[in-house]
C-alpha cells in the first residue's frame, strides 16, 4: 500500500489521537447490549506472490489455506474488476463458516466516473457480492484523493441511493475532509444517519486520517505498517483503544493489516490477534507460525 507511505518513519509522531467526543456518544447507545464483541482481523490480499513464506510448501489453494488462518480478508480484487456471481460463489465456497469478505467498490464508480451516474453500477456490484451470502462482512468505498468536500452533495446522493441491505464503510482521502471541522462534522453526521462506518486509516504519511471518530458501533480500521520498530507498539496502542471501545459499547471490529513489504503483513496481524486475545479475553484463532526464516525478517 503506497498511499501515505513515508521513507522516514522515524520522524513521524505515531501518538494515537484522543477519541472524538461523538465516538463515545455513538458507542454508549449500545453499551448495555448483551451481544459480545465480534472481531475480524486479516490482511489485504492472499496471493502467494506477495505473502512469500506465509504458505507451507505444497499449498495448492491460497484462499483455502488463508481462510483457515484468518477470519477475514480486505478484498481489493473487486476494486480492479467488477465481480461476477460465479467468481463470488467460487471464493465463498472455498472458505469455512465464520469467514468474512470485505469487498472494495469497483474503481469505475469511485475513480473513473467519480460518483457520477453510478447507481446502476452500484446495484450491479451489490447484486454480485450478495452471493457471498453469510460470508459477506462489509463492502467499502474508497474515494480518490482528489475528491474534495466541494463534491459533498454528489457523495450524499450516491450514499443515500446505495442498495439497502449491504453494509458499507467509507474512506475519504482528500486532506480538506479532515482539516475543516465543519465539513468533517457534516460528513460524519451523514454517515451516522445512514448507519455507515467511517473508515480509519492508520498510515505514517497521513496522520490526519487517524480521525478516531466512529459513526456506527462498528469500527473499520485499515492499518499500514511502516516497516519500522514502531509497528508493534502502534498495534499495542490499538489494542488499548479497542479495549476502551469495547467497554463503551463497540459491537464489531474490522481490522486489516497492510505493510509496504507485504510478506510481513501476516506476522503483524498474528501479533495483533495474540494481543487482542490477551488483553480483551478473546479466543480468536492465532495463525500458524510461518517459516522461521521469514519470522526473522520482521524489522530486520
Amino acid at each position: 500500500m503506497k498511499f501515505g507511505k513515508t521513507d522516514h518513519p522515524e520522524t513521524v509522531d505515531f501518538t494515537m489521537p484522543e477519541d472524538a467526543p461523538e465516538t463515545k456518544e455513538i458507542l454508549n447507545k449500545y453499551v448495555n447490549s448483551d451481544c459480545p464483541l465480534e472481531v475480524y482481523v486479516g490482511c489485504a490480499k492472499w496471493n502467494k506472490t506477495d505473502l512469500k513464506g506465509f504458505y507451507p510448501k505444497g499449498t495448492k489453494d491460497e484462499l483455502t489455506y488463508y481462510s483457515r488462518q484468518f477470519n477475514a480478508i480486505e478484498m481489493n480484487a473487486t476494486f480492479y474488476k467488477m465481480p461476477d456471481r460465479l467468481q463470488v460463489e467460487k471464493w465463498r465456497d472455498k472458505t469455512p463458516e465464520g469467514f468474512k469478505f470485505f469487498p472494495k467498490v469497483t474503481n469505475t464508480v469511485t475513480h473513473y466516473r467519480r460518483l457520477v451516474d453510478v447507481r446502476e453500477l452500484l446495484e450491479a456490484f451489490s447484486d454480485e457480492i450478495c452471493h457471498f451470502e453469510d460470508r459477506l462482512g462489509m463492502a467499502f468505498m474508497q474515494l480518490h484523493e482528489n475528491v474534495t468536500p466541494s463534491e459533498f452533495d454528489k457523495l450524499k446522493k450516491v450514499l443515500t441511493e446505495f442498495p439497502k441491505g449491504i453494509p458499507l464503510g467509507i474512506e475519504v482521502r482528500n486532506e480538506r475532509w479532515f482539516s475543516e471541522k465543519e465539513i468533517f462534522d457534516k460528513y460524519c453526521r451523514l454517515l451516522e444517519e445512514l448507519g455507515m462506518s467511517n473508515i480509519i486509516v492508520d498510515t505514517a504519511g497521513r496522520r490526519d486520517m487517524v480521525h478516531m471518530r466512529l459513526t456506527s458501533p462498528e469500527a473499520f480500521v485499515r492499518y499500514v505498517g511502516a516497516n519500522h520498530v514502531s509497528d508493534k507498539s502502534r498495534l499495542d496502542d490499538w489494542v488499548k483503544r479497542i479495549a476502551i471501545w469495547q467497554k463503551e459499547g463497540l459491537q464489531k471490529l474490522y481490522f486489516f493489516v497492510h505493510q509496504n513489504i507485504e510478506v510481513e503483513s501476516p506476522l503483524l496481524a498474528s501479533y495483533f490477534i495474540e494481543q487482542l486475545n490477551k488483553q480483551l479475553g478473546l479466543s480468536l484463532q492465532v495463525p500458524s507460525k510461518q517459516e522461521e526464516t521469514i519470522q526473522k525478517t520482521l524489522f530486520g
